[in-house]
């Protein structure tokens, strides 16, 4: 663990000022996804995503006394506000906590002229309806979107 610390611009970990996504220039830099972990930037690279990233540090819990201060709502505003994003991903996770976390990300950034997207959750690819716990299910179900025919 010696040697680690966090990147300057997205706070995950690296050994370097800079991560390797934040420090290559081939990336999108219109988009930004916001995870609450550095394990979640590994998650989301390996879909192939190339925009952005913000870490926060963990999901707002204001029973364990995490409020956003604590896992950084006020950096994650700085960095918006001084890049030229277009749109924002949430990727918190789909916990009663993250999606709290999701919904106070949202509400401040409401007015500041930015796509707010959310990562859809629901049934697993592959998965199988009767194997799908009832709140997975409905989630799913109220996420439904049109088919192209």
């Amino acid at each position: 663990m010696e040697g680690v610390g966090h990147c300057q611009r997205c706070r995950t970990l690296c050994e370097d000022p800079l991560c390797p996504q934040c420090d290559d220039p081939r990336r999108d830099d219109s988009v930004l996804c916001v995870v609450e972990g550095p394990l979640d930037v590994f998650a989301v690279e390996q879909t192939g995503y190339r925009g952005r990233y913000f870490v926060l540090k963990g999901h707002l819990s204001p029973l364990d006394g995490l409020g956003p201060e604590a896992i950084g709502i006020p950096e994650l505003l700085a960095r918006i506000n001084e890049a030229a994003f277009s749109e924002i991903i949430l990727a918190t996770n789909p916990t009663v906590e993250g999606e709290a976390t999701a919904h106070y990300i949202a509400q401040m950034l409401a007015g500041h002229g930015l796509s707010l997207t959310r990562i859809a959750h629901g049934v697993p690819l592959g998965g199988e309806l009767e194997m799908v716990d009832g709140g997975t299910l409905a989630h799913a179900l109220s996420g439904r979107r049109p088919m192209g025919t």
